[in-house]
């Protein structure tokens, strides 16, 4: 298993925006805040929690629709496919955590259970999709899907959406209006 840190060693390696550097730092971020959440209590817990929720949430949607297209002709569509199932199926889960009480221990442990989940789907990326788009994707390619990647991270829906996980083309049409939800919800919760 590789660790946030080693994440960030390798991003430093690529160029800046870079879309597979954008996408390990933001791993090596998920990992970290799963180490606070299981470490913190009470308000605290809820707020790193919150803020792990809303990192996967924008950042699933934005590889499924920036990264799987490419991806497909990069790595195979089995191999693409296989990630979009996986962050369907974490997008149910995400869902349920966020209804549960962050003091409850049966949040506890179905988030290490969801901790192991997202750290295997991470390691796939990382060794068989990641590189492939390097090999198959110039710097400038890599660069646009960069850009791209944040542009869609900024309107992803910050929440789960079980219903369109797994799909680009459902991201892609319902998102918009998700994340506008979603973010009158996060303003409304922070109150």
């Amino acid at each position: 298993m590789s660790s946030a840190q080693a994440e960030r060693a390798e991003a430093a390696r690529l160029p800046e925006g870079d879309v597979v550097r954008i996408l390990l730092e933001q791993h090596a971020e998920i990992r970290d805040l799963f180490a606070e959440v299981k470490s913190a209590q009470g308000e605290q817990r809820k707020q790193r929690f919150d803020e792990l929720r809303a990192l996967l949430a924008v950042h699933e949607t934005a590889e499924e629709v920036v990264v799987r297209p490419t991806a497909k002709q990069t790595v195979g569509e089995v191999e693409a496919d296989a990630r979009n199932h996986e962050e369907e199926e974490a997008n149910h889960v995400l869902s349920e955590l966020e209804k549960m009480d962050v003091s409850d221990p049966d949040f506890a442990a179905k988030l290490d259970s969801f901790e192991r989940s997202v750290i295997e789907h991470a390691e796939h990326e990382e060794q068989e999709e990641f590189p492939a788009l390097r090999r198959g994707c110039g710097e400038d390619q890599l660069r646009g899907m960069g850009t791209r990647l944040q542009a869609v991270e900024n309107m992803a829906p910050t929440h789960p959406h079980p219903s369109a996980a797994g799909s680009p083309a459902a991201q892609a049409l319902t998102g918009p209006f998700a994340a506008m939800v979603d973010r009158v919800k996060d303003a409304l919760s922070s109150r």
